[in-house]
């Protein structure tokens, strides 16, 4: 039912996307509305991790096998919990300004209870997860690729260079 689709280009490197979005257990520290995560197993290529999200009354957990191809995507794939559905992707291609981010997530909660109250939110809460995806990159990162700007300004225009 809810989906979102989102493309974008950010100043850090796919490398550097790919290892917050795979940072799975980590979420609670900077994700909205994750209150609990657990990574059960794990391994270069997948990982199965239990989630809880919390907001307003509302609390559930769920499981979800966790595809890595570092540093091109991760895929997420619901395995059990209050869902009837849930498919979320991230793509990460290099650009000269950074990486293209190709973002979607679609599902659809089990209790129409849940679908209504979400249905209200939606799109302001996977705004403010994305958002909050970039704001870790720069905590963990710094400042974002001073390189993007070089780029830019690679004829000297834009650097300040006279030529």
């Amino acid at each position: 039912m809810p989906t979102h689709a989102e493309r974008q280009v950010v100043p850090y490197r796919p490398e550097q996307l790919f290892d917050l979005v795979a940072d799975v257990g980590r979420y609670p520290e900077f994700l909205p509305w994750c209150v609990g995560a657990r990574v059960r197993s794990r391994s270069e290529s997948l990982e199965i991790a239990d989630l809880t999200i919390g907001f307003g009354p509302f609390r559930e957990s769920f499981t979800s096998r966790v595809t890595l191809d570092r540093p091109r995507g991760v895929k997420v794939a619901y395995e059990n919990g209050p869902f009837r559905y849930l498919n979320n992707q991230w793509l990460f291609n290099p650009v000269p300004a950074g990486t293209e981010v190709d973002f979607f997530v679609d599902f659809e909660f089990r209790s129409r209870l849940l679908q209504r109250a979400i249905g209200v939110v939606f799109n302001e809460a996977v705004r403010r997860m994305v958002a909050a995806f970039l704001r870790r990159a720069g905590q963990v990162y710094g400042p974002p690729l001073s390189s993007a700007v070089a780029v830019a300004g690679a004829d000297g225009a834009a650097s300040g260079d006279p030529g």
